[in-house]
């Protein structure tokens, strides 16, 4: 007996040796291409630590089969156990490959570039499938370990039975969960949205920081977060600023007097936008599209390579044109006329008469005795003695 015990022994040092050689072997391999291959050192990055863990099982599995006493008792136990680790490192290694091999097509396209409408569609669906695949591989290897237990097994045999009920109850309790994954997968295969486009949504400008199956994060422009369920995307309408280019177009209005001269309000603002990187150079107009009320409006339209430096040039020329008027054509600022004639017709008014107008209390000794009665005076009696 003990000496079937050494003769395990000295398999399983034989077999972690190999493995320690194979994984030092494996890693000088990887370094020596991770000086010219990214993706190399992303993988040894990622799958070092399940790699040795796996290798390490695999010597010990190695060593069991091959010298462990097959009457031991706990053998079936030790087998179980061994099943059981090697699915789940398994799963992590599958995990970790997936990682690295999204992570290369992540870095493959750049969104801090100026045109990044297509990697931005690329990085979204990416991470879609990432999730998902990794998500996958939990659930089976979950599956797998749980059906190495003959208990589970007969379990299984009677759900798959009764799998059509189970099915109905199951989407029944989880239909809001499922139709947000279902939505989710919807917003980025159908590139409705994507990660870094910037939107409106319910009344809020902001930028897509993140789209998962039942969630979409939106970073607002004052670093709030706006979180939404995937469904509001496919049942709600919302602006998409940038679905085909992040190019767009702004106004700026001025409501002036009739005297403002807009010739000159074109010239200094072909001055502004020579001077400023902020304008693309694709839109320049000035116009006037409203005259009424006493004023007119002077509309401002011009282009910018995205949202963010479109708002800041509206801005700018708002500031400058504002400092122009005010500097240079001061009758064009908004003004209030009043019309005053000098030799307006006076209206002609009644002739008074001098004589005092009789009344109910007033122009006669008996008004002023229904005076006194009305009011209730006390006549004031004076002494003539006084």
């Amino acid at each position: 007996m003990w000496d079937e015990w050494m003769r395990f022994g000295i398999t399983l040092a034989i077999c972690l040796i190999v493995a320690a050689v194979t994984v030092i072997v494996v890693t000088v391999v990887t370094g020596r291409l991770g000086a010219r291959k990214a993706w190399a050192t992303a993988l040894t990055r990622r799958a070092r630590r399940p790699f040795r863990a796996l290798a390490a099982l695999l010597a010990v599995w190695v060593a069991f089969v091959l010298a462990y006493p097959a009457e031991a008792p706990a053998a079936g136990v030790i087998a179980h156990a061994i099943g059981i680790v090697a699915i789940a490192l398994v799963a992590w290694m599958l995990v970790s490959l997936d990682l690295v091999a999204t992570d290369a097509m992540l870095g493959r396209f750049r969104i801090d570039v100026p045109d990044n409408r297509q990697a931005r569609r690329i990085r979204t669906q990416t991470l879609i499938v990432r999730r998902l695949s990794i998500a996958l591989i939990i659930v089976v290897a979950v599956s797998a370990v749980l059906l190495t237990f003959p208990a589970v097994q007969t379990v299984g045999a009677s759900l798959l039975a009764s799998a059509g009920i189970a099915s109905i109850v199951a989407g029944l309790a989880a239909q809001s969960v499922l139709a947000n994954v279902f939505a989710g997968v919807q917003l980025v295969f159908s590139d409705a949205l994507r990660v870094d486009d910037v939107v409106v949504v319910d009344g809020e400008w902001g930028r897509v920081g993140e789209i998962t199956l039942s969630y979409v994060v939106v970073d607002l422009w004052d670093q709030r977060r706006l979180v939404l369920p995937c469904t509001y995307f496919t049942t709600q309408s919302f602006e998409n600023w940038t679905r085909h280019g992040s190019e767009i177009l702004g106004t700026v209005d001025l409501d002036l007097d009739w005297r403002a001269p807009v010739d000159r309000i074109r010239a200094r603002l072909g001055e502004v936008l020579a001077e400023t990187p902020l304008w693309d150079g694709r839109t320049s107009v000035v116009q006037v599209t409203d005259a009424t009320a006493g004023s007119i409006r002077v509309r401002v339209l011009v282009s910018a390579a995205d949202s963010g430096q479109l708002f800041d040039l509206r801005c700018l020329i708002r500031e400058e044109l504002v400092t122009y008027l005010r500097t240079t054509a001061p009758t064009a600022l908004p003004a209030q006329r009043v019309l005053v004639a000098e030799n307006a017709e006076k209206p002609s008014r009644a002739p008074q008469s001098s004589a005092p107008a009789e009344g109910v209390f007033s122009g006669s000794p008996e008004a002023e005795e229904r005076h006194r009665a009305f009011t209730q005076a006390i006549p004031v009696v004076t002494d003539p003695h006084a």
